[in-house]
C-alpha cells in the first residue's frame, strides 16, 4: 500500500511542476548563479549571444546520465560550430562534476545545483523527502537569452543531434 501512495504522490507532484516548465517557452532565461566543475561561478547571463542547451538529468555516473553527458561530449564540435554552448545541470556537488567531466572528457560546462534552486526555478526539481534530483529535460535558449524550446522527454543517445537540427532549423527561420 505504501508503494502505491508514493507512486501516486510522485505522479501528483510532478503535474504542476511540468506545468511550471512549459511556461518558461517565450520567456527570458532565468538569472540565477551556481558553480562550474571548476569552482566558478557562472551564470546564464555569461552565455549570451550564443544558443544555449540547458540540460538537467538526475545523476552523474548513472547509465542514461553519462550515455547523455557522452553524446554531447561526441557532438561538442559540431554543437560548437553552430553556435551552441552546452550546459549540464544536477544536484551533484562541483566535485562530483569535477571528477564526471575529467573521467569522460567532457568539454562543456556542467553545474552544480546542490540546493536544486534552478531545477526548481525551471519546473524540473522532483523527488520526495531528503532526496532531491532534476528530471532529464533541457531547454533551449536562444542568443538573447529567451527560451525557445523545452525537450521534456529526452532520448540520451540521439538529444544532441536533436538540438543541432532544431538550432538550424529555428536559425533558418530568423529574419
Amino acid at each position: 500500500m505504501s508503494r502505491m501512495i508514493i507512486a501516486l504522490l510522485s505522479v501528483l507532484l510532478s503535474l504542476p511542476l511540468s506545468a511550471i516548465a512549459a511556461e518558461w517557452v517565450g520567456r527570458p532565461a532565468p538569472v540565477l548563479s551556481l558553480s562550474d566543475q571548476d569552482g566558478k561561478t557562472r551564470a546564464l547571463a555569461d552565455f549570451k549571444g550564443r544558443w544555449v542547451a540547458l540540460y538537467f538529468y538526475p545523476k552523474n555516473n548513472t547509465p542514461g546520465c553519462t550515455q547523455e553527458a557522452l553524446a554531447f561530449r561526441d557532438r561538442h564540435e559540431e554543437l560548437h560550430r553552430a553556435g551552441v554552448a552546452v550546459i549540464g545541470v544536477s544536484a551533484d556537488s562541483v566535485a562530483s562534476h569535477k571528477d564526471f567531466a575529467r573521467t569522460h572528457k567532457l568539454p562543456f560546462t556542467l553545474l552544480a545545483d546542490e540546493q536544486l534552486a534552478l531545477s526548481r526555478a525551471m519546473g524540473v526539481a522532483r523527488g520526495i523527502g531528503p532526496v532531491g534530483f532534476a528530471s532529464r529535460e533541457t531547454f533551449l535558449i536562444d542568443p538573447e537569452g529567451t527560451i525557445v524550446y523545452h525537450y521534456p522527454s529526452v532520448n540520451t543517445a540521439k538529444h544532441a543531434g536533436q538540438v543541432l537540427e532544431d538550432v538550424a532549423r529555428l536559425k533558418a527561420s530568423r529574419p
